[in-house]
C-alpha cells in the first residue's frame, strides 16, 4: 500500500524490547486494528508496524479520509490495550531510544542524562523522535544523531 507523503505518523515506544513472539502478535493486532479504523464511519486509509522490536507506528494517509478526534481516541484506547494485554508501558515519553552499536536501547530520563554526563552517549549517538508528525518525517528525520534532534534542546548542556 502506497502512503503519502504528508500522512500522519504516530509512534509508541515500548518501555523495553518486545520479544519476536510478542512482536508478531502485537503486529497481528495492528494490523487488524488498521483494517477497521475508521473515522465518522469512514474506512482510513491506514497501517500499523512494529520496528526493531520496540516501536509501534500508526500511519493514516489523510488524502481519502482525515482522522478525526474520535478515531485517535479509539487509536490511544487500543495502544493502551496492547499496554495491559503485552505488560508494557507505551506512554512514557521520557523513556528516550538511541541505538548503540545495532542495538536499540531505551533508558528512563535521568539515567539518559548520566550516560550523557558521563560521554556514554555523545552528540553523535543516533537517537529516536518520535514526535514526528509525518510519514516523510518517519523516512528521513526519526533516526538522527542526537546533535540534530529536539534531545539537543533539552539535554545539549549535558554533552560532551
Amino acid at each position: 500500500m502506497q502512503f503519502s507523503e504528508n500522512s500522519r505518523v504516530w509512534i509508541y515506544q515500548s518501555d523495553r524490547q518486545l520479544s519476536d513472539e510478542e512482536t508478531n502478535q502485537i503486529q497481528q493486532h495492528l494490523n487488524t486494528f488498521a483494517a477497521q479504523w475508521t473515522a465518522h464511519n469512514n474506512q482510513l486509509k491506514a497501517t500499523g508496524e512494529v520496528r526493531y522490536n520496540r516501536f509501534l507506528i500508526l500511519i493514516v494517509d489523510e488524502t481519502q479520509t482525515g482522522a478525526s478526534g474520535c478515531s485517535i481516541d479509539k487509536s490511544v484506547h487500543f495502544m493502551k490495550q496492547i499496554e495491559q494485554a503485552f505488560g508494557v508501558n507505551l506512554f512514557d515519553r521520557f523513556n528516550l531510544a538511541y541505538r548503540e552499536g545495532t542495538k536499540v536501547l531505551s533508558l528512563p530520563r535521568n539515567a539518559f542524562e548520566e550516560k550523557l554526563a558521563n560521554g556514554e552517549i555523545n552528540k553523535d549517538t543516533v537517537v529516536f523522535n518520535n514526535l514526528i508528525p509525518t510519514f516523510k518525517d518517519l523516512q528521513n528525520k526519526w533516526e538522527v544523531p542526537f546533535k540534530d534532534s529536539w534531545h539537543m534542546q533539552l539535554f545539549g548542556s549535558l554533552v560532551k
